[in-house]
């Protein structure tokens, strides 16, 4: 069954995670606010950073700085 949430990128309600797809109280806030559609946008844009950036997810502080862009992009980002 498809899990309805009102998503706070969105501004509207969308299907929510089907599960937790993110570690710790983060990924907590995510799976009750970020709709799946909403989830695909971020995935896009972050390969698109990781490209342009030249990141390396195995490196702990490019993480962080994947992790405060993806908090940005879902969170602070006014549409």
């Amino acid at each position: 069954m498809n899990r309805i949430i009102f998503c706070k990128f969105l501004k509207k309600k969308a299907e929510g995670q089907d599960y937790q797809i993110y570690p710790g109280t983060l990924g907590k806030r995510i799976y009750n606010e970020i709709s799946k559609l909403a989830w695909n946008m971020w995935i896009s844009k972050q390969t698109i950073l990781i490209n342009e950036k030249k990141l390396n997810t195995f490196s702990v502080n490019d993480r962080k700085i994947i992790e405060k862009h993806m908090i940005n992009f879902l969170f602070k980002n006014i549409k």
